[in-house]
């Protein structure tokens, strides 16, 4: 006979481990509603507009002196009338080429050689010098002027002008053949065949030959 069994001692149930949750953060979802202060622009200081420079007489330009020859007729207007009046504005040119060196190029104090035209003889007669910038012509709008032009408009002149002051007139006239026969102006624009121009450059060299013969014509 065997013994009989023991019942098995049940073993303590195993207690569940609990964990402890822990508190979540709750995220806002909500954005700010404060407003950001602007960002500062940087001052910025504006430049000034650069002017446009003063026209510069002859003499302020330094090496920028030109030199120039006018032709007139003396039965019209010559060296004398010039010498009487002081200053006269150089009206009359109805010549672009001519238009041109007044408006763009003549500076006051610009020296210039006054030559009679259609003369007997036809002569560098004296000096002047541009007085003035230009400016438009007022006999182009004159009705009554011979030098009327019906196409120029006084608001977009056509014609220009310089006024011309009396300097010196020469003892003797340089006619034609006396400077032709001087090698410095050899090239002289007024001694070229057909150049009617009636308002030439003259060249720094030639004008100090004009004047040297012009000395040694008055002391001869």
């Amino acid at each position: 006979m065997t013994p009989a069994r023991k019942p098995a001692a049940r073993r303590p149930a195993a207690r569940k481990k609990t964990t402890a949750k822990r508190p979540t953060k709750k995220v806002s979802t909500k954005r700010s509603t404060a407003k950001k202060a602007p960002a500062k622009k940087k001052a910025t200081t504006k430049k000034p507009a650069k002017k446009a420079p003063p026209k510069q007489s002859a003499s302020a330009r330094g090496g920028g002196r030109r030199y120039w020859l006018v032709k007139t007729e003396p039965n019209v207007y010559s060296i004398d009338d010039l010498a009487r009046d002081g200053k006269t504005m150089w009206d009359g040119v109805r010549n672009y080429q001519a238009r041109n060196l007044m408006r763009d190029e003549m500076r006051p104090g610009d020296p210039v050689l006054i030559y009679h035209s259609n003369a007997d003889p036809m002569a560098i007669v004296g000096l002047a010098e541009v007085a003035g910038p230009s400016y438009p012509d007022p006999t182009a709008f004159d009705r009554k002027d011979k030098h009327f032009d019906p196409k120029s408009d006084p608001d977009a002149p056509t014609w220009m002008l310089v006024d011309v002051a009396f300097v010196d007139k020469f003892p003797a006239p340089l006619d034609r053949q006396t400077l032709a026969d001087v090698p410095a102006l050899a090239d002289m624009m007024l001694l070229r065949r057909g150049s009617r121009l009636s308002v030439q450059p003259v060249t720094a060299a030639e004008y100090k030959a004009v004047l040297a013969l012009a000395k040694r014509k008055a002391r001869a």
